[in-house]
């Protein structure tokens, strides 16, 4: 799926002309499905980014009660906020204000699958599932279509590298036209294996990317575009090239101070042949296998050289699927 027709920051406000602060009808209830993203996948920084099977859901009803209300399962139930603090309301309340709406009470309930803070594309879900959410309790007539739903999305996340895959699945690759994201999908080899392994330490995207330098040598950023170059054909239809061509040069070492053990099990990986990367900023390393026999192999591995690792950090590891739909909306009444 493509969505190439730019859709400028400054239309997303005249998208809709419709009058101000007119409230939402009452009675209705939708549910948003959103799949964790893993974004740079090596050389692809801030433009790659690969949908994968572990889901976050969040369900909306609109009421007459004047208030927000947030309910949170999984992660974060013990921290986040339950009003309109929460991102999921905060981001859904915006949306309807941008569109000329307001709602005269929510119920959200949120389940949280994807772990926080582990370079899974959270945050970017929790964006995609409010947005789509709120597109949808709108009257027909005033609903995004998808190019203003892409941009807004980036906008609020501040790049479209999880976004993009996080609304339209399988491996997404996005750029920047004038002040329009735009994203295309290409098919992902279905012998693509994505195995990660979680640590228990968290690290915010922010900390991540004060590390990175201002500028890089030429023949860094050259050997790098080829990489990704390369592992859009790898990831589609050769993925015997996968190790050659997740090597990054832009980031994954200027950021390893802040991820040692993950860092360390990266390295450690692909000395032995798989292709492994810091999954976003971190600190989650994921490796691409091939089929199902390197998948296990990739589980055997990390759970050998984890081993061997100090003590102070847990890991997970899933063996996951690359998700090939994206974002799912279901509209329960009207």
């Amino acid at each position: 799926m493509d969505w190439p027709t730019p859709v400028s920051r400054s239309m997303l406000s005249a998208a809709h002309a419709v009058l101000a602060s007119a409230p939402i009808a009452t009675g209705q209830e939708v549910t948003v499905e959103v799949p964790a993203t893993s974004a740079n996948l090596g050389p692809g920084f801030d433009s790659l980014g690969l949908a994968l099977t572990l889901y976050d859901s969040v369900r909306v009803r609109t009421t007459n009660s004047g208030t927000t209300t947030v309910s949170v399962t999984g992660e974060g139930a013990e921290s986040l906020p339950r009003d309109e603090r929460h991102l999921v309301a905060a981001t859904i309340l915006r949306t309807l204000e941008r569109a000329g709406f307001s709602s005269p009470g929510l119920e959200i309930e949120t389940t949280n699958v994807i772990p926080h803070g582990r370079g899974l594309g959270s945050s970017a879900a929790a964006i995609v599932s409010s947005v789509l959410a709120a597109n949808a309790l709108l009257p027909d007539a005033s609903r995004m279509p998808a190019p203003a739903i892409l941009q807004l999305c980036s906008t609020l996340e501040g790049h479209p590298d999880n976004v993009a895959p996080a609304l339209l699945g399988s491996l997404a690759v996005s750029w920047e036209t004038g002040r329009a994201f735009q994203s295309t999908t290409v098919p992902v080899h279905p012998e693509v294996v994505p195995v990660v392994a979680i640590p228990s330490s968290e690290l915010s995207t922010e900390a991540a990317r004060a590390l990175l330098p201002a500028s890089v040598p030429h023949n860094s950023a050259s050997a790098n575009a080829g990489r990704a170059a390369l592992l859009v054909h790898a990831l589609g239809s050769a993925p015997q090239f996968l190790l050659d061509a997740t090597r990054d040069l832009l980031h994954q070492d200027y950021r390893a101070q802040a991820m040692m053990h993950s860092a360390g099990l990266m390295r450690a990986l692909r000395s032995d042949g798989f292709a492994s990367v810091i999954s976003g900023a971190g600190p989650t390393v994921m490796t691409l296998a091939v089929g199902e026999e390197q998948a296990g192999a990739a589980i055997a591995a990390i759970e050998r050289i984890v081993g061997a690792i100090e003590e102070g950090v847990d890991w997970r590891v899933l063996r996951l699927n690359v998700d090939t739909e994206g974002a799912k909306v279901k509209v329960h009444q009207r």
